[in-house]
């Protein structure tokens, strides 16, 4: 099966094809194959992931099969296993899940259709780090001694943890910064920032949401005192590199870990990881259903 559990389901090599071909397309062309239906499956809220992976299954010609959890036989004490297993018997060929349990996969040993992890509770979200990546090829071009910092909610975040794995592994050098209560040594190394450090170093100030669903009553913050100790403020943008960027997997929280001005910034890239999420997403797909395309333009290293 052609999984995306977590990106050690893919080979560098094969990533870096990933992002040349995401980077590329008009420039390709999918051959007729008969209808194919992927169901998603989202038991978290969700907006961009959600959406952007419907466009893209629109885009290849797929049909969407939207689970509803809350009308669904999951409230009757159905498990996860034997959801996806009726979803393969009435003739899915993929499922698109996001899910609150780290791991979620594991239970899906016997399922025999592709699954494509969208978020797994803190642990894994690879294709927001693919969209991420590409973010950062292309604006750099190459990975190596790259400095990103990522900073905020890193102990929660699936992001963070999937995103410092694979730059580590392209080369880039990763640091960290946000409440010590919330750092994680398996994630950082110790690789740890002050704020003002991290905007001086940074190439790429990776910001996080703040996840209070995942947080005890000792994590709470003001959102006034968070900004000023662990965001990025107007005034520390100022003393950010000339050609450094930022980076935020969203939803953000205004004037809390990004000041509202910022979002839309000249060094913003928010939205354009928004446009890139669905040229992943759509890479993805055509992965793991092994569509066939026809590549016009010829693959070269970037890393």
């Amino acid at each position: 099966m052609r999984h995306l559990r977590t990106l050690d389901d893919l080979t560098v090599d094969q990533i870096e094809r990933l992002l040349v071909r995401a980077d590329s397309q008009g420039s390709y062309i999918t051959r007729e194959t008969p209808p194919q239906t992927v169901a998603n499956l989202f038991f978290e809220p969700s907006t961009r992931t959600k959406c952007s992976f419907e466009m893209a299954q629109k885009e290849l010609g797929l049909h969407s099969l939207h689970f509803d959890v809350e009308h669904s036989s999951v409230q009757k004490g159905e498990t996860l296993y034997d959801t996806v297993k009726t979803l393969e018997s009435i003739g899915c060929k993929a499922v698109v899940i996001r899910h609150p349990m780290d791991a979620y996969y594991k239970q899906l040993e016997g399922i025999n259709i592709p699954i494509i992890n969208a978020g797994d509770g803190s642990g894994n979200h690879p294709t927001q780090s693919l969209l991420d990546l590409l973010t950062i090829q292309q604006e750099f071009l190459i990975f190596q001694g790259v400095n990103v910092v990522i900073c905020g909610d890193i102990r929660h975040s699936r992001v963070a943890r999937t995103n410092a794995n694979i730059l580590r592994k392209l080369g880039a050098k990763v640091s960290f910064s946000g409440p010590k209560a919330w750092m994680d040594d398996k994630i950082t190394r110790g690789k740890v920032l002050s704020m003002d450090e991290a905007v001086e170093l940074a190439d790429v100030m990776m910001m996080l949401r703040i996840q209070t669903e995942r947080h005890n009553e000792e994590d709470i913050w003001t959102k006034e005192a968070y900004h000023q100790e662990f965001g990025l403020t107007l005034e520390r943008e100022k003393k950010m590199k000339e050609n450094a960027i930022i980076l935020h997997p969203a939803p953000v929280n205004r004037d809390v870990e990004l000041a509202s001005d910022l979002v839309e910034c000249e060094r913003s890239r928010i939205f354009k990881q928004m446009e890139n999420g669905v040229k992943v997403r759509k890479e993805v797909l055509a992965y793991a259903l092994n569509i066939d395309v026809e590549e016009e333009k010829s693959y070269e290293r970037i890393v």
